[in-house]
């Protein structure tokens, strides 16, 4: 059924009275089941850090976040399929996340890059154009293309904001893929993008002033959950929006990947909202994009079938100047590749494919900001300091009683390349994306158990003695090795 369209103008007129199709408005109580009396994220942020299991921790957070959506309904009926709207009639929900303020703190205190950490983009008469200079972006500069009428684009507020570092961290949990964000500064009266679809899953936050929005749907089948993103649109080829709307702070506009978009600034307000993305690059496709080819290699060293040859003249009937032929040869060869095709799933080593996905996404991963109970528990914790001339507190022993659990449901995974079993963390990443290589070490076989043991034991506390390994000298070293290395931390501080 066809949309009714409203232009943005009049919806913002009618938002305390009449709400699209499209939007769910929450109500008070509502909100306070998610955000407490009201209170600011940090203090959101705060509760969440005593709720004991991490995969818990991400799913009450992005509960908190689309509120008041359920998170089942909105992955069984929205998630890549179609935008959805809330308007929260509430400047302060999102409070906390990010400012303007902080904006101009990291461009004043921390070495931000044009082109690496900051875009400055401008969108006029159709043409996009991107005004970055060479070297660091330092106020004067910024705040002069801003004030000129340019739209400012952070590309990676998580290296320089502890609180998008910490949102981030629990969302990754969530989705099992890279939550990323970007932050956008636009001028009042102007656009910094021209229409565009991109590769992942958005989340617009509204957090400042008001920004219009044009949402469309897909131009074509083609472009459905797209495996890139999109050059910059005409609008003439772009059809009618589907959605159209004034975001004020404290609502959230979501919208799947293949969705065109734009967002302009009302004359009379700037806009500043953080997008927070994920599902890049997460698809069925992309899984088998490893699992064929490795398929593939298997089934020739092992079935004779896809190593005997080719028929003699299969050039003769076979290719594109043959394609129009009816000749009972192509339908002998299509079928032989069909039987081939059935078989190479038999080969397929889905398992391994999925370890190799795995260990992108902890190379992605940004690491945990840990709680006060995790920090003081932890390596990173440790009470060892030089104090009053002497080092002071060193030698904390562990034992076969002392508890212990990975520091996070998803921090680590163990992975075989076919010849070493190698454990992956995150706990030694960097903020910045890809700063570091992804961490490992080998696992000695006798220890693997002892490593499925722990992953699969959390959230509980294990002690070190319930190992499965064959003495305590070999069960005392796993466990130092694995806490030295911000792996697990323990139940009491040592």
């Amino acid at each position: 059924m066809e949309r009714k369209h409203m232009s943005a103008f009049a919806l913002y007129q009618t938002l305390s009275t009449d709400v699209p199709p499209t939007a769910t408005k929450p109500t008070r109580q509502d909100e306070e089941c998610v955000n407490g009396d009201g209170d600011d994220l940090d203090a959101l942020l705060t509760d969440l850090a005593k709720v004991n299991n991490s995969r818990e921790r991400a799913s009450k957070l992005f509960q908190w976040l689309i509120n008041p959506i359920p998170a089942k309904s909105f992955f069984r009926e929205t998630w890549e399929k179609k935008p959805i709207l809330v308007q929260r009639n509430n400047p302060d929900y999102y409070k906390g996340l990010f400012s303007t303020a902080e904006f101009d703190r990291i461009l004043r205190q921390e070495d931000v890059q044009y082109g690496v950490n900051l875009d400055v983009t401008s969108y006029n008469n159709g043409k996009r154009e991107t005004h970055n200079p060479a070297g660091r972006a330092l106020p004067f500069t910024v705040w002069d293309f801003y004030g000129n009428g340019c739209s400012l684009r952070m590309l990676n507020p998580q290296a320089f904001s502890s609180t998008v570092w910490n949102v981030l961290s629990i969302f990754q949990e969530e989705f099992g893929s890279m939550a990323g964000a970007n932050v956008y500064l636009t001028p009042p009266g102007t656009q910094g993008f021209a229409p565009h679809y991109d590769d992942i899953e958005a989340f617009v936050v509204q957090l400042e002033g008001k920004k219009h929005w044009r949402v469309y749907n897909p131009r074509t089948e083609d472009e459905v959950l797209p495996v890139l993103s999109s050059t910059n649109f005409d609008q003439t080829n772009i059809g009618k929006p589907i959605l159209e709307v004034v975001l004020e702070p404290g609502d959230l506009l979501y919208f799947p990947r293949g969705f065109i978009h734009q967002g302009d600034c009302l004359p009379d307000a700037h806009s500043l909202h953080i997008t927070i993305s994920s599902y890049q690059k997460n698809s069925w496709g992309d899984l088998l994009q490893k699992v064929v080819p490795a398929a593939l290699e298997i089934a020739m060293e092992e079935d004779v079938e896809f190593r005997q040859g080719l028929p003699l003249d299969y050039l003769t009937y076979m290719g594109v100047q043959n394609s129009d032929k009816d000749d009972p040869r192509r339908k002998k060869f299509f079928s032989r590749i069909e039987c081939l095709m059935k078989k190479l799933a038999t080969y397929s080593p889905v398992d391994a494919a999925v370890d190799q996905k795995a260990r992108s996404f902890l190379h992605d991963c940004l690491p945990p900001m840990l709680t006060p109970e995790e920090l003081s528990s932890s390596v990173q914790g440790a009470s060892a300091r030089w104090e009053r001339g002497q080092v002071m507190d060193v030698g904390a022993q562990i034992t076969t009683q002392t508890r212990v659990r990975v520091l996070r449901a998803g921090c680590a995974r163990l992975c075989s390349d076919g010849e070493a079993v190698n454990l992956y963390y995150i706990t030694e990443n960097s903020r910045v994306y890809h700063k570091e290589e992804l961490k490992s070490f080998e696992i000695k076989a006798e220890h693997t158990d002892a490593i499925e043991f722990l992953i699969h034991s959390y959230p509980k506390f294990v002690t070190v003695g319930s190992f499965p390994c064959e003495s305590a000298e070999d069960k005392i070293a796993l466990a130092e090795l694995l806490f030295e290395r911000g792996i697990i931390h323990t139940a009491e501080r040592l």
